[in-house]
């Protein structure tokens, strides 16, 4: 009777490595997805974009645009353009093993054979933010914009 309440032990200490799960490409992309605090994001702009700041301030949140140009009235523009592509992979693999055991006849043997396979899932998205701002004759703010998509 020792001898099967130590293999249904094994087999209860064993089994949910064999039997763990697949996590989804979302769920991956969740895990390794970049938070950083320093990224141009819509809500940085809401949060601390002002009419009325001076360029060296809107450079301190933002940094440097890509585009500087002038308008109609030689008065300067700045854009900002920002692309990202996320992407996540994932690759699964799993399988139920069996551990066989076996007494007899005064020999002991184990093996263990088994059913496995893999599987995968990607995902690929990207991200657009284009932000526009525009200066005054006094180089401060006089107005912004912001554009976002997604696909």
């Amino acid at each position: 009777m020792q001898k099967k309440a130590k293999i249904f032990l094994l087999l209860g200490m064993v089994l949910p490595f064999f039997l763990s799960g697949c996590l989804t490409a979302s769920h991956h992309r969740e895990q390794v997805q970049d938070d950083s605090t320093d990224r141009m994001t819509v809500g940085k702009v809401q949060r601390e974009i002002r009419v009325g700041m001076s360029g060296a301030e809107v450079a301190q949140v933002l940094g440097s645009p890509n585009i500087v140009s002038t308008d109609e009235e030689r008065r300067e523009v700045w854009i900002y353009d920002k692309i990202a592509t996320d992407r996540a992979y994932s690759t699964s693999s799993g399988g139920v093993s069996a551990l066989i055991l076996g007494w007899g006849g005064g020999a002991a043997g184990a093996g263990s054979g088994g059913i496995s396979g893999s599987s995968g899932a990607s995902s690929t998205s990207q991200r657009t933010l284009t932000v526009i701002i525009k200066f005054g004759k006094d180089n401060k703010v006089r107005d912004f914009a912001y554009h976002t998509s997604r696909f």
